[in-house]
């Protein structure tokens, strides 16, 4: 081949689209892009997954490209000058749940949202790092090359997010006592 790479072939679109959307919809909210927000945040990251597709070139994973491009989007919303900050008043009702299902389903929400706190107070690379290696188990090196940071960078911002959620469960184990 005269000395030159092969050039794969981009995937399919649509068959990202399918596969990856809810790693999409659950990673913008961890970086911070509010609930009434995701889905007009992630059909922006499908545009751009969209005219970017025949630039990838494989030299990364398909989730760390795309890790990458929600974390640039992300940080792109919550940079806009317009961006309302909303308190939503209502929320959409939700499936009824009996039991012990119920009851599971309200604490998982409200740790929910007690993490999205927690992550909301969070500087934007303490809060990749974070999200990223901890909930969507990135490896270190791949977290890395999504934030361009060196891996030790990546290390200290995990460690000091680490330390900023201890301290956050800490002190709302100590309110609810």
């Amino acid at each position: 081949m005269d000395g030159q790479l092969a050039r794969v072939a981009p995937p399919d679109f649509k068959a990202i689209y399918t596969s990856k959307a809810p790693t999409v919809w659950r990673s913008l909210r961890r970086f911070g892009v509010r609930e009434s927000e995701i889905e007009d945040v992630a059909q922006e990251v499908f545009v751009v997954v969209h005219r970017r597709l025949g630039e990838f070139e494989g030299r990364s994973s398909l989730d760390t490209w795309l890790y990458g491009i929600c974390l640039r989007v992300a940080s792109d919303w919550r940079r806009k000058a317009y961006v309302k900050r909303e308190t939503n008043l209502d929320e959409a009702p939700e499936r009824s749940h009996s039991g012990e299902t119920a009851t599971r389903h309200i604490a998982m929400r409200q740790a929910r949202v007690k993490l999205d706190e927690a992550l909301a107070q969070l500087d934007d690379d303490k809060r990749a790092v974070f999200v990223l290696f901890e909930l969507e188990q990135v490896p270190m090196q791949e977290v890395a090359d999504i934030v361009g940071a060196p891996v030790q960078t990546a290390y200290a911002r995990l460690y000091a997010a680490r330390r900023h959620i201890e301290g956050f469960v800490a002190q709302q184990r100590q309110v609810s006592a």
